[in-house]
Formats: structure tokens, sequence, C-alpha cells
């Protein structure tokens, strides 16, 4: 029998079996994960940075998604372990001379070899296209195949020098159990530096203190406590002793004597054997005691007015 139509229907059509699983092309996937930013899903460009997983980034989205504060972040969860620019590592990327990008396809009449990378690595020269794993250091963020880290054995960095360990190597859009050791590295050294927070502060504030009782209270040294009276003895004897040396040093260097000072004028002048009217200018002189009522007012024998 057939239905309306005269059609006959095939079994496939009526008896509905189990869904095929779609299978992810291996090759759209790569060209994803090293050619589009996994936060923005906009096409890497420089600045590019990694975070501790491995995943590649531009770092206007990363910054963007930082500054973001909403409730509503897009594809939040991609980067939901990033919670400042410090986590996250700027890759020092080797460009691959071959490589021409849209510059050979500018009227769209040839076709884009998605395989061609548009970095290498530096030491082996393999095309970072997912074919190849390629992993970066922390310290310095040189991106560089893991073939290159295996056959060239070293606790530098191949290209710029830098130490590291094993630790700070990171590897790019690896397997789920990449990101599962990774992830664990990630929390233990959080977790460190957390720890390494909370013993600094008591230092800090230990130094903080002692360095305020010490303006509070400052002593004297040892040397100066034990014998200040003998100091300040010395101190004096040796004032008096370079006063008449160098005074004696002064009368040599000149010839002249000094000229005395005027309690010796006064009592030279007044011992003197000048006359009375030259004497009586002084206030020395017997006239210069003499009471008002003796003396004239009109009168003044010294300068001192009556």
């Amino acid at each position: 029998m057939g239905c309306d139509g005269g059609t006959i229907p095939k079994r496939h059509e009526l008896v509905k079996g189990p869904k095929k699983v779609e299978k992810v092309d291996k090759d759209a996937e790569l060209v994803a994960q090293w050619n589009y930013c996994t936060l923005s899903q906009e096409i890497l460009r420089r600045p590019i940075v990694a975070c501790e997983l491995g995943r590649l980034y531009n770092k206007d989205a990363v910054i963007e998604f930082l500054l973001d504060k909403s409730a509503e972040k897009a594809l939040g969860k991609a980067a939901s372990h990033i919670k400042s620019i410090k986590n996250v590592t700027e890759l020092r990327l080797s460009d691959n001379p071959a490589w021409e990008g849209d510059r050979g396809n500018t009227k769209g009449d040839k076709h884009d070899d998605l395989q061609r990378a548009r970095f290498i690595c530096p030491v082996v020269g393999l095309e970072m296209n997912g074919r190849h794993r390629f992993c970066f250091l922390r310290c310095c963020g040189c991106v560089f195949s893991e073939r290159a880290l295996k056959e060239i054995k070293a606790e530098v960095c191949h290209t710029c020098g830098a130490a590291f360990q094993e630790d700070d190597v990171i590897v790019l859009n690896g397997t789920k159990e990449d990101v599962e050791v990774l992830k664990t590295r990630m929390e233990e050294r959080r977790l460190r530096a957390k720890l390494e927070k909370k013993t600094k502060k008591p230092k800090a504030a230990e130094s903080i203190s002692k360095s305020d009782v010490v303006e509070e209270a400052p002593g004297p040294s040892k040397v100066k406590a034990e014998k200040p009276e003998e100091t300040s003895l010395d101190s004096r004897e040796k004032k008096t002793n370079s006063a008449p040396r160098s005074a004696a040093t002064n009368e040599s260097s000149s010839g002249k004597a000094k000229k005395p000072p005027c309690g010796a004028m006064k009592r030279s002048i007044a011992e003197s054997e000048e006359s009375e009217a030259y004497k009586s200018l002084f206030t020395t002189h017997s006239s210069a005691k003499r009471s008002k009522e003796e003396s004239a007012h009109w009168v003044t024998h010294t300068s001192y007015c009556f």
C-alpha cells in the first residue's frame, strides 16, 4: 500500500532511530583554536596573550572583559579563571615568512590555505597551525615547539636566554589531560601567592612598630654615654689652649701690638700725667661726680646731661 499520491515510504522514514553523533571537523576546530580569540571569537591580532591554561586571546578583549562589571558577560566561562591582567602573559611570536595573509586573495579567485600558519617556531621552524604541539614560558612569554624543548634540553630559554623551571612551561591549546594538569598547577601557584602575602603583612607591621619605638625614644651611643664629662672637659681645655696660641700667632704675624680695650684706656688716662682740663672730659674725673647743686645748669663737664 502506498500513501496519498501513490508514494511508497521507506523504513527509515517511518521508524525513528537514535540520532547520529555529529562529528566536529578537525580542520575547522584547529583553525578556530589557533586563529581566533577564545573570548571574543575575533581573528587573533597582536598583542596576543595566553592564560595559565594555554588558551589564546586578544589583549584588548581580555582588558574589556576585566573592565566589564555587568552581571551578564558574553562568553564569560571561557575566561572565568582570569581575575586580573597578571593572570595572562603576552606572547613573543615569530612571524612566518611564507605566510601571505589576505594579500594573495584580494580578487576572491584563490583558495585560502588555512593550514598555512602566521607564526613558526624560531628554533626548529615548525608552523604553529595545530599539527604540532607548541608551548610558551610564563617567565618571558617566548613561544616555541615542544620538539625544540625536548631535542635541545636546557634550563635557559632558547630565544631570549631567561632561566625557567618546569612549572613555567605551559602547553598551548593542549588536550583535556593537559588542561587538568595546568589547572592544578594554577591553583597551587595562587594558594602559594596568598600565603606569601599573609606572611609578609605581619613582618611589615613589626618593622613599622620597631621604627616608631626608635623614633620616640632615641638614645645616645654607648661611647658617648660612658664618659660624657671627660669629653666636655677635653673640649674646654682645647678651647682654652687654642685661644692664647691664636693670639700669639696673630701678634707675631702682624708685628704690631694691638690697642688695649676700653677699660685699659680709662685707667691709663686717669692715671696719666695729663692736664686736669683734659681729664675732666671723661667720666672718671672727680668733677663728673659732683652733685647738681654744685654744678651750674648751663655748664656740662661730661657727655651726660644732669
